[in-house]
Protein backbone atom coordinates (compact mmCIF):
# COMPACT_ATOMS: atom_id res chain seq x y z
CA UNK A 1 0.00 0.00 0.00
CA UNK A 2 1.04 3.68 -0.56
CA UNK A 3 -0.59 7.00 0.74
CA UNK A 4 -1.08 9.76 -1.21
CA UNK A 5 1.01 13.01 -0.32
CA UNK A 6 -1.44 15.53 -0.34
CA UNK A 7 -4.88 13.78 0.77
CA UNK A 8 -2.94 11.15 2.94
CA UNK A 9 -5.62 8.04 1.57
CA UNK A 10 -3.73 4.59 1.56
CA UNK A 11 -4.22 2.67 -1.67
CA UNK A 12 -2.53 -0.04 -3.48
CA UNK A 13 0.49 1.45 -6.10
CA UNK A 14 -1.07 3.16 -8.95
CA UNK A 15 -0.08 6.06 -10.88
CA UNK A 16 -2.43 8.92 -9.29
CA UNK A 17 -4.27 8.99 -5.88
CA UNK A 18 -7.97 7.07 -6.56
CA UNK A 19 -9.26 9.96 -4.21
CA UNK A 20 -7.87 13.33 -4.91
CA UNK A 21 -5.73 12.71 -8.25
CA UNK A 22 -2.31 13.80 -6.88
CA UNK A 23 0.56 11.59 -8.39
CA UNK A 24 1.81 9.00 -5.81
CA UNK A 25 5.18 8.30 -7.13
CA UNK A 26 4.42 4.69 -6.34
CA UNK A 27 7.18 2.10 -7.98
CA UNK A 28 5.57 0.38 -10.68
CA UNK A 29 6.47 -1.58 -13.51
CA UNK A 30 6.44 -0.45 -17.14
CA UNK A 31 3.23 -1.49 -18.53
CA UNK A 32 1.39 -0.57 -15.18
CA UNK A 33 2.99 2.95 -15.08
CA UNK A 34 1.39 3.24 -18.77
CA UNK A 35 -1.54 1.68 -18.25
CA UNK A 36 -0.90 -1.31 -20.03
CA UNK A 37 -2.07 -5.22 -20.00
CA UNK A 38 1.32 -7.04 -19.00
CA UNK A 39 1.47 -7.92 -23.12
CA UNK A 40 4.61 -8.04 -25.46
CA UNK A 41 2.77 -6.97 -28.50
CA UNK A 42 2.45 -3.39 -28.58
CA UNK A 43 0.32 -0.59 -30.51
CA UNK A 44 3.01 2.08 -30.42
CA UNK A 45 0.49 4.39 -31.11
CA UNK A 46 -1.99 3.56 -27.80
CA UNK A 47 1.55 3.45 -26.28
CA UNK A 48 2.28 7.18 -26.94
CA UNK A 49 -1.41 8.59 -26.50
CA UNK A 50 -1.18 6.77 -22.88
CA UNK A 51 2.55 8.32 -22.43
CA UNK A 52 1.57 11.77 -23.27
CA UNK A 53 -2.14 11.76 -21.36
CA UNK A 54 -0.66 9.86 -17.91
CA UNK A 55 2.37 12.64 -18.49
CA UNK A 56 -0.05 15.05 -18.12
CA UNK A 57 -1.29 13.73 -15.14
CA UNK A 58 1.44 13.89 -13.18
CA UNK A 59 3.57 16.91 -14.73
CA UNK A 60 6.03 18.90 -12.15
CA UNK A 61 3.74 22.36 -13.90
CA UNK A 62 0.61 21.31 -12.20
CA UNK A 63 1.99 20.92 -9.10
CA UNK A 64 4.22 23.92 -9.04
CA UNK A 65 2.36 25.08 -5.89
CA UNK A 66 1.98 21.89 -3.88
CA UNK A 67 3.43 20.62 -1.11
CA UNK A 68 7.46 19.39 -1.33
CA UNK A 69 6.42 16.04 -1.03
CA UNK A 70 3.65 16.69 -3.50
CA UNK A 71 6.20 17.80 -5.67
CA UNK A 72 8.43 15.25 -5.57
CA UNK A 73 6.29 12.65 -5.87
CA UNK A 74 4.96 14.34 -8.76
CA UNK A 75 8.85 14.51 -10.28
CA UNK A 76 9.78 10.59 -9.62
CA UNK A 77 6.12 9.64 -11.32
CA UNK A 78 7.35 11.34 -14.29
CA UNK A 79 10.35 10.19 -14.20
CA UNK A 80 8.95 6.65 -13.62
CA UNK A 81 7.15 7.22 -16.52
CA UNK A 82 9.88 8.45 -18.82
CA UNK A 83 11.67 5.54 -18.17
CA UNK A 84 8.54 2.97 -19.06
CA UNK A 85 8.29 4.60 -22.23
CA UNK A 86 11.60 4.20 -23.55
CA UNK A 87 11.88 0.72 -22.13
CA UNK A 88 8.85 -0.25 -23.86
CA UNK A 89 8.76 1.53 -27.55
CA UNK A 90 11.71 -0.31 -28.88
CA UNK A 91 10.93 -4.23 -29.21
CA UNK A 92 14.32 -5.00 -28.29
CA UNK A 93 14.64 -2.94 -25.26
CA UNK A 94 11.06 -4.54 -24.56
CA UNK A 95 12.56 -8.08 -24.62
CA UNK A 96 15.26 -7.41 -22.96
CA UNK A 97 12.84 -5.46 -20.08
CA UNK A 98 10.55 -8.52 -20.47
CA UNK A 99 13.55 -10.42 -19.18
CA UNK A 100 14.04 -7.97 -16.56
CA UNK A 101 10.61 -8.41 -15.09
CA UNK A 102 10.79 -11.99 -15.30
CA UNK A 103 14.04 -11.62 -13.02
CA UNK A 104 15.89 -12.85 -16.45
CA UNK A 105 19.55 -11.55 -17.73
CA UNK A 106 20.13 -12.09 -21.30
CA UNK A 107 23.92 -12.87 -20.31
CA UNK A 108 22.38 -15.47 -18.29
CA UNK A 109 23.88 -18.75 -19.65
CA UNK A 110 24.77 -16.92 -23.37
CA UNK A 111 27.89 -15.53 -23.38
CA UNK A 112 29.37 -16.85 -26.97
CA UNK A 113 28.54 -15.84 -30.40
CA UNK A 114 25.10 -17.77 -31.45
CA UNK A 115 26.36 -20.41 -33.48
CA UNK A 116 24.80 -19.62 -36.52
CA UNK A 117 26.29 -16.34 -36.38
CA UNK A 118 30.04 -17.29 -35.42
CA UNK A 119 31.46 -17.61 -39.02
CA UNK A 120 29.76 -14.95 -40.42
CA UNK A 121 31.06 -12.65 -37.66
CA UNK A 122 34.92 -13.90 -38.06
CA UNK A 123 34.28 -13.64 -42.09
CA UNK A 124 33.28 -10.35 -41.47
CA UNK A 125 36.02 -9.10 -39.42
CA UNK A 126 38.21 -10.01 -41.33
CA UNK A 127 37.08 -8.17 -44.42
CA UNK A 128 37.04 -5.56 -42.04
CA UNK A 129 40.93 -5.73 -40.88
CA UNK A 130 41.71 -5.96 -44.83
CA UNK A 131 39.84 -2.64 -45.38
CA UNK A 132 41.64 -0.92 -42.37
CA UNK A 133 44.72 -2.13 -43.74
CA UNK A 134 43.54 -1.25 -47.62
CA UNK A 135 42.09 2.10 -46.77
CA UNK A 136 39.73 3.59 -49.49
CA UNK A 137 40.21 0.85 -51.95
CA UNK A 138 36.84 0.47 -53.90
CA UNK A 139 36.91 -2.82 -54.47
CA UNK A 140 37.20 -3.47 -50.44
CA UNK A 141 34.67 -0.79 -49.70
CA UNK A 142 32.34 -2.33 -52.11
CA UNK A 143 32.84 -5.97 -50.67
CA UNK A 144 32.01 -4.61 -47.12
CA UNK A 145 28.97 -2.46 -48.42
CA UNK A 146 27.42 -6.00 -49.74
CA UNK A 147 28.23 -7.44 -46.56
CA UNK A 148 26.35 -4.38 -44.92
CA UNK A 149 23.03 -5.12 -46.92
CA UNK A 150 23.11 -8.77 -45.98
CA UNK A 151 23.70 -7.83 -41.83
CA UNK A 152 20.65 -5.55 -42.37
CA UNK A 153 18.61 -8.14 -43.79
CA UNK A 154 19.55 -10.69 -41.36
CA UNK A 155 18.79 -8.10 -38.66
CA UNK A 156 15.19 -7.23 -40.23
CA UNK A 157 14.45 -10.75 -40.34
CA UNK A 158 15.45 -11.47 -36.68
CA UNK A 159 13.39 -8.52 -35.62
CA UNK A 160 10.44 -10.31 -37.31
CA UNK A 161 11.32 -12.94 -35.53
CA UNK A 162 11.22 -11.35 -32.22
CA UNK A 163 7.93 -9.68 -32.88
CA UNK A 164 6.32 -13.59 -33.76
CA UNK A 165 7.67 -14.65 -30.42
CA UNK A 166 6.42 -11.63 -28.80
CA UNK A 167 2.80 -12.69 -30.05
CA UNK A 168 3.47 -16.66 -29.11
CA UNK A 169 4.30 -15.24 -25.43
CA UNK A 170 1.08 -13.66 -25.12
CA UNK A 171 -1.23 -16.46 -26.63
CA UNK A 172 0.56 -18.43 -24.37
CA UNK A 173 -0.74 -19.34 -20.54
CA UNK A 174 2.75 -19.17 -18.68
CA UNK A 175 6.22 -18.69 -19.65
CA UNK A 176 8.49 -21.83 -19.95
CA UNK A 177 11.68 -22.10 -19.71
CA UNK A 178 12.06 -22.88 -23.27
CA UNK A 179 10.06 -19.67 -24.12
CA UNK A 180 12.72 -17.99 -21.90
CA UNK A 181 15.41 -19.28 -23.49
CA UNK A 182 14.00 -18.80 -27.50
CA UNK A 183 13.79 -15.31 -26.84
CA UNK A 184 16.96 -14.82 -24.88
CA UNK A 185 18.41 -16.39 -28.14
CA UNK A 186 16.68 -14.12 -30.76
CA UNK A 187 17.72 -11.03 -28.85
CA UNK A 188 21.61 -12.52 -28.50
CA UNK A 189 21.11 -12.68 -32.40
CA UNK A 190 19.80 -8.76 -33.10
CA UNK A 191 22.86 -7.59 -30.28
CA UNK A 192 25.53 -9.00 -32.57
CA UNK A 193 23.82 -8.03 -36.18
CA UNK A 194 23.22 -4.29 -34.56
CA UNK A 195 27.32 -4.87 -33.24
CA UNK A 196 28.32 -6.09 -36.56
CA UNK A 197 26.49 -3.18 -38.50
CA UNK A 198 28.12 -0.18 -36.07
CA UNK A 199 30.96 -2.05 -36.66
CA UNK A 200 30.80 -2.15 -40.58
CA UNK A 201 30.06 1.48 -40.35
CA UNK A 202 33.01 2.55 -38.37
CA UNK A 203 35.39 0.69 -40.53
CA UNK A 204 33.79 2.66 -43.78
CA UNK A 205 33.48 5.95 -42.09
CA UNK A 206 37.57 5.78 -41.66
CA UNK A 207 38.07 4.17 -45.25
CA UNK A 208 36.46 7.09 -46.66
CA UNK A 209 38.12 9.27 -44.52
CA UNK A 210 41.83 7.93 -45.56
Amino acid sequence: MVRCAKCSEAQPPRLCCIRCGSPLGADLDAFAALGLERKLVIDLMRLEQHYHERGRQVHPDRFASESPSVRAASLKSTANLTRAYRALRDPVSRGLYWLDLHGRKLSDGNQSVPPDLAATVFEIQEQLADLREAGDDAASRMGVEARRLEVQAASDAALAELNANFAAWDRAADGSEARFETLKSVLARIAYLRTLLRDIGRALEIAQAA
